[in-house]
């Protein structure tokens, strides 16, 4: 098990639920911008946000964010020290640094007696993309043993300096290296690990990268926060680490929709109208799952193991309960019918 870490109002590590993170991708000068970036993916489910500080108008605009929003805000860190000092300084509940490219020693050590003075965690982030030389000559190549080893000769540099009040993150684009560096470095710390398939790519390739990446690592009981790098709208990130989380059995709480696949006995829009009732039952904070059923007739058995359904005909549709015919309504009335009983959903079911 690991340490338990502060970072603003949450704790991390220790046995503690696994943390959702994502970034911004707006100027972090930009504090209007970011702002409401950051209440978005609040409300979606994000739970740690990081922003990008490559400059001391962004490291200076933490104040202002931090006043506005109610999750805790990571500084992201490259190059220049006096950045991580000021982020600091404005409010950042936790920074992102990789000591290898911020400088000499003493700059490093300049950056550990500031969140010292401030009792702030320092997260330790290594890429396979920027392994030093010397550890991909020693491994022939990029490579888990070298990640873990460059990690951790980071984090022995700090804790040499008297301060242990961190977190490490060690990130590739290959998933399978990625997983068997987790798996190595969960054996030499005990310092939380946060988790990601870093670069993993659009929507679709990233989304089937992290789920499996992610999916391999949480499940051996490595990993205290997460976040799914995709190239897209980051709310994307915070519903795929969600249902990451969910289905692995680490997190409850949100509906679950599942529908079946197409096929020629389809006689609905099944595809849009499960991508309806997704979007629908975001908003509705109970824990059960909801089926989606493109055709009357393997409707109902198909939906046995949900705890409702809809199942679509011509000009008609189902509502199923627990894999028995509930009610017969409209088709045009099947999204609302489906939604008044998630409402009532409690007042029935106590």
């Amino acid at each position: 098990m690991t340490k338990k870490v502060t970072i603003g109002d949450q704790v991390i590590g220790g046995g503690n639920p696994v943390l959702i993170q994502s970034m911004t991708n707006t100027r972090t000068e930009d504090v209007a911008a970011t702002v409401a970036q950051i209440r978005a993916l609040t409300a979606a489910g994000c739970d740690i946000i990081r922003c990008a500080v490559p400059t001391m108008e962004a490291a200076e605009a933490l104040s202002e964010i931090k006043k506005q929003v109610e999750i805790p805000v990571v500084a992201d860190i490259h190059f220049d020290y006096r950045l991580a000092i000021a982020a600091m300084e404005h409010g950042a509940d936790k920074i992102r640094i990789n000591p290898g490219n911020i400088g000499s020693t003493e700059r490093v050590r300049a950056v550990v007696d500031a969140a010292r003075e401030r009792n702030i965690p320092i997260r330790v982030g290594v890429n396979s993309g920027s392994l030093e030389r010397n550890l991909v000559e020693k491994y022939h190549g990029v490579t888990a043993e070298g990640i873990v080893e460059s990690a951790l000769d980071k984090v022995h540099l700090i804790e040499d300096m008297g301060y242990d009040n961190l977190v490490i993150s060690i990130k590739s684009s290959d998933v399978l290296m990625c997983v068997r560096a987790h798996e190595l470095i969960a054996k030499e710390t005990d310092h939380p690990l946060h988790v990601g398939i870093t670069e993993a790519g659009t929507i679709i390739s990233g989304n089937i990268k992290s789920a499996i990446g992610l999916g391999l690592i949480l499940h051996q009981g490595i990993g205290d926060t997460i976040r799914v790098s995709l190239t897209g709208d980051p709310l994307e990130e915070i519903k795929s680490a969600k249902l990451i989380l969910r289905t692995l059995g680490l997190r409850r709480g949100g509906i679950e929709v599942v529908s079946c696949p197409t096929c020629g006995r389809t006689k609905i829009d099944l595809i849009g109208l499960a991508n309806q009732v997704e979007n629908m039952v975001a908003d509705i904070p109970l824990d059960i799952k909801v089926a989606v059923m493109g055709c009357v007739v393997n409707g109902p058995g198909e939906a046995k193991e949900a705890d409702i359904g809809i199942a679509g005909g011509i000009g008609e549709g189902l509502i199923i309960k627990k894999g028995q015919v509930y009610k017969k309504v409209p088709e045009t009335e099947l999204l609302a019918a489906l939604r008044h009983e998630l409402l009532h959903w409690n007042e029935e079911n106590a």
